[in-house]
């Protein structure tokens, strides 16, 4: 039997809200935990239970909705948190990403994969738009990717906090080759839940938030590399 996740929706405009509710009322692994239209609205769904996902606009009548997801992922370790706006700007992308947000698309792309995107980040995947993803690839990865001017296991000397166990170290291996966190708990033989915990300490030894930046950071760090 498919797993039904919950979705709690942040969105101020009244067509956009009732599009999308209907979108995920009607997609068969999606149930609505709650639609609201300001960031108090989403602080009171949200102390009222815990949705498996957050799906949220910036520009909200009080407030920015990259609040609610930083509140949200940090209080809530499972919970994922995607990013709906018509903002494509540096600093929204880089302040929603940081902020704990897995997904990040423009509207005009929820409005036709909401569904497709949420499902991608419950598997442990990200859903950026294409748009947003080449800015982030040209933002994060090394201008040319030259393995030679990426520090060796060998001679590098990293701080305590940046040690990873053997497990974390496979995990991100595979994360860098792009494999979901179902396809690593299956090839591991492991929980998903168990892939995420090792994902979770990760991010906190590298002091990273998302899959882009963790994998540039071990490149920097010698702990992994491009061949």
């Amino acid at each position: 039997m498919a797993h039904i996740y919950s979705v709690l929706l942040l969105e101020d405009e009244t067509p956009t809200r009732e599009y999308l509710t209907a979108m995920i009322d009607v997609h068969p692994n999606l149930t609505l935990f709650h639609a609201s239209a300001s960031c108090a609205e989403a602080r009171q769904a949200l102390k009222n239970g815990v949705p498996d996902v957050l799906v949220a606009d910036i520009g909200l009548p009080d407030g920015s909705g990259i609040d609610i997801v930083r509140e949200a992922c940090e209080k809530y370790e499972n919970l994922e948190a995607m990013v709906i706006t018509v903002h494509g700007d540096e600093e929204n992308v880089v302040q929603a990403l940081e902020a704990g947000a897995t997904g990040y698309l423009l509207k005009e792309q929820a409005f036709d994969e909401l569904g497709s995107a949420i499902l991608s980040l419950m598997a442990g995947e990200t859903a950026i738009s294409p748009r947003i993803a080449r800015f982030l690839l040209k933002r994060f990865m090394p201008a040319k990717r030259n393995t030679e001017i990426l520090p060796s296991k060998k001679n590098i000397k990293t701080p305590l906090k940046h040690h990873l166990t053997d497990r974390e170290s496979e995990v991100l291996a595979y994360i860098s080759r792009g494999y979901s966190y179902q396809e690593i708990a299956e090839t591991l033989k492991l929980s998903t839940n168990t892939i995420r915990a090792h994902i979770r300490n990760i991010y906190r030894k590298l002091a990273v938030k998302s899959r882009s930046e963790a994998v540039f950071e071990a490149m920097q760090l010698g702990i992994i590399t491009l061949k």
